[in-house]
């Protein structure tokens, strides 16, 4: 378990805090036992708090109007989130949700800690920086697959990478690709007609991974 007063250990690009920032850091925080299942954000929603994941995951997701979803990155052990960064840089409101997936700790870091040493600390503004590029390229990849590559190969390699027998449902499946369910069921049968995949009650087995693999190859 992660004690409140080590909290830093998990990200080593702030090592090179001063002891006065790092104290700071420690005393104004809150660490947050969050259990699965939980909305830390959704659209619209003012942020006052600077979010550091610890332990555990955090999905952020968009939902249109049409209830069409799109998974656009996940926040992990050593990560912040670009859309609590964009929100407190621009004072703006968030434009989508965050669900926590697993029981996760993370640290709140109040905004005006977060202003004051971005204002004042080369060592923490490039870890905020960083990881805001990092995580914006991220979003620009995600949007770039759904927009212009071919829902087949991307299906084939999502497969590929899940834990089997795949359990995840059609709609969960679509809303890792941006694409609609009834477009993933349709692609599923298809490998099921291949001799790809057996499609079960709430399962999906993976029969020919090589085959699979070809497929997804075919994305590059």
């Amino acid at each position: 378990m992660i004690r409140s007063d080590d909290w830093l250990a998990c990200f080593p690009e702030l090592s090179g805090l001063t002891t006065e920032q790092r104290t700071r850091l420690r005393e104004r925080s809150h660490l947050l036992e969050v259990p699965a299942g939980t909305a830390v954000f959704a659209p619209g929603a003012a942020c006052s708090a600077y979010l550091l994941v610890l332990e555990g995951s955090v999905r952020v997701q968009m939902i249109a109007d049409t209830g069409r979803q799109i998974v656009l990155y996940r926040v992990r052990r050593g990560e912040s989130c670009v859309l609590t960064t964009a929100a407190l840089l621009g004072e703006e409101a968030y434009a989508a949700e965050g669900i926590v997936e697993v029981a996760s700790t993370a640290v709140s870091v109040p905004r005006a800690v977060f202003d004051e040493l971005l204002a004042t600390s080369d060592v923490f503004r490039r870890f905020v920086f960083a990881g805001y590029g990092r995580r914006v390229a991220e979003i620009l990849a995600t949007m770039q697959a759904a927009v212009f590559h071919r829902v087949e190969p991307r299906l084939a390699r999502l497969l590929g990478k899940m834990p089997v027998p795949v359990t995840a449902t059609h709609q969960e499946i679509a809303a890792e690709l941006g694409t609609a369910r009834e477009v993933v069921s349709r692609h599923l049968k298809a490998f099921e007609r291949r001799g790809l995949v057996r499609l079960g009650r709430g399962s999906i087995e993976i029969v020919d991974r090589p085959g699979l693999d070809r497929l997804a190859a075919t994305a590059d």
